[in-house]
């Protein structure tokens, strides 16, 4: 447990630091204004209008001038093609609130997503080594033992958060990337997003979803875990660093499209 939240902190320090570098090696960009034109500045052609969409769907066809951009803030569905990011929404999109089918959907898509089984497989083989649980035993039997109940957690965990609570809360678990503004800002925005989401008529409010969902899953985890691990501090612990979890892959989220421009030079 200690290894992993020691993984999700040395990947949010590394996200920091090169977006840090990035933004001091991007080229400034310089506007050029047109004053051969007498005409009062509503009347030109190029004018905005009122009802203008902010920021189009990420899968529509933009302008050529403008795709370089959209890409850059674009969120994928899968990072390096292995993380699933189906809660996350691209810089400056609004799309509307999730209706239950679409949360459903989101949190089995998190949960069954291959590459679910590979992350749980990982955390699995670390707790098993160091013996977070020293009852369920060593080797095959013990690693399964790990396995099925790690499995059953995360599971667990993403249908109260992303689905059950948010339906009767109205609450949306989705994770709104800002894309732009200080690195300082962007990260205390994005890992706080734990304690604070929108609810359906987009007004920020407590994310009682994630804080009370994963309070949940926890509870019911003393079910299946060895009763000298059900403590209440043991319980605590967990919860706490399932929230610290979520809080890291949110930061990690929001400076993804950074990261794969700027570093690996490719579009996220």
């Amino acid at each position: 447990m200690h290894l992993s939240f020691r993984l999700f902190s040395c990947g949010a320090v590394f996200a920091a630091c090169t977006l840090a570098f990035s933004q001091q090696s991007a080229p400034k960009e310089t506007t050029v204004s047109a004053i051969s034109n007498p005409e009062p500045a509503s009347n030109l052609p190029d004018a905005p209008e009122p009802q203008q969409t902010q920021v189009k769907d990420p899968n529509s066809k933009q302008a050529p001038a403008n795709e370089g951009a959209a890409k850059r803030k674009q969120q994928p569905k899968r990072i390096l093609g292995i993380m699933p990011n189906y809660r996350a929404v691209s810089a400056g999109a609004i799309p509307p609130p999730p209706t239950p089918k679409q949360a459903f959907k989101i949190a089995t898509e998190n949960s069954f997503d291959y590459s679910s089984f590979v992350f749980v497989g990982l955390t699995s083989m670390i707790a098993e080594g160091g013996e977070t649980h020293k009852s369920l035993g060593k080797g095959v039997p013990g690693f399964w033992g790990y396995y099925w109940r790690g499995f059953v957690d995360k599971t667990d965990g993403n249908y109260w958060v992303i689905f059950a609570l948010p339906t009767v809360l109205h609450e949306d678990e989705r994770y709104y990337a800002k894309g732009e503004g200080p690195i300082w800002k962007r990260a205390a925005y994005s890992s706080t997003r734990v304690f604070i989401t929108p609810n359906y008529h987009g007004h920020n409010t407590l994310n009682a979803s994630e804080l009370m969902g994963r309070a949940i899953a926890q509870g019911i985890s003393t079910t299946y875990y060895p009763s000298s691990d059900t403590s209440a501090g043991a319980v605590a612990e967990k919860w706490g660093y399932a929230i610290m979890r979520d809080a890291m892959t949110n930061t990690f989220r929001e400076f993804w499209p950074d990261i794969a421009t700027h570093v690996l030079h490719r579009n996220p």
